[in-house]
Parts: structure tokens; sequence; C-alpha cells
């Protein structure tokens, strides 16, 4: 009889999926979660910082000088899911050396510094994001970096 609890990867990369439901990104919306010990410690969508208006409601910067998709990522309003999740770990006092970070994407190359400055010693992700800088940088760092196979996939 298979088991009908998920695993914990699933159970993390599910609570990923519903974060990403708070995405203001008219593009592509992204959730993440860092965890350690099997405890969640912080959280993070991809949108517009705090106080500043969503693209939801001004539009896509991106989109109106057709920017392609990775690339530029400066021009955007929003941050990246991964940054918001360090971001509110560091703004709540919650140490993350050693975590590990389940997103609904593979993290592009200014979120795979970030992670590897924040401590984060594994990714787990659904989606894949083509940045071959981001997949040197973390090989490098010594990241362990694990493409998501669904129980039944």
């Amino acid at each position: 009889m298979e088991d009908a609890r998920p695993s914990w990867d699933e159970y993390f990369m599910k609570i990923a999926q519903e974060v990403a439901t708070r995405s203001t990104c008219l593009r592509r919306h992204v959730g993440a979660v860092i965890v350690k010990d099997k405890r969640l410690l912080a959280t993070g969508y991809n949108g517009a910082p705090r106080g500043i208006r969503h693209c939801l409601e001004v539009g896509c910067l991106r989109e109106q000088q057709n920017v392609p998709s990775g690339e530029k990522h400066e021009l955007c309003r929003g941050l990246h899911a991964e940054q918001n999740a360090v971001i509110q770990a560091a703004l709540h006092g919650v140490p993350i050396a050693g975590s590990a970070v389940f997103s609904t994407h593979k993290p592009c190359s200014l979120c795979a510094k970030i992670l590897i400055n924040a401590g984060v010693i594994e990714i787990t992700y659904d989606e894949g994001y083509d940045d071959a800088l981001a997949d040197e940088l973390l090989a490098e760092a010594g990241v362990t970096v694990v493409k998501r196979v669904p129980r039944n996939g």
C-alpha cells in the first residue's frame, strides 16, 4: 500500500506552489520557501516591493519594452521569489545558513548569487529556467540543485 502522505519534498513544494499564487507578476508566478531541519523558515513570491504599485496595477515594464525572458532583470518593478524569501528571513532575524530552498522555478543567476551568499546548500525546483551562469555558479559553490520528479511522473 502506497503511503498517501506527501514526502517532505512534495510537502514543501506544495507550499511553494501555494506561495506562488500571491505573485503579482504578469509573466510568471514563482514561489519559494526556505527550509531547515524540516522546518519552514521563510517564504517569498515574485512581486513589487512593499509600498510600490504592483505590475497588476501599472502593467509590465518588461513587456512594454519587449525584453525577452532571462534578460535585463533590472528592468522590472518586482523582486524574485527567492530574493523575497531571503529578505523576509533577514527582516525577521531568521538565520538560514545551511538551509534548503524549494522553488517552483530554478533560480536565475542573480538569485543564485544571493542564495550562495546566504548559505543555502540545496535547491529543489519544479520548472527549469535556462540560465547557464546560474548553473555554473551553483555548481562551483557546491550547492546541490535538484529538479524534482513528481511521484507519479
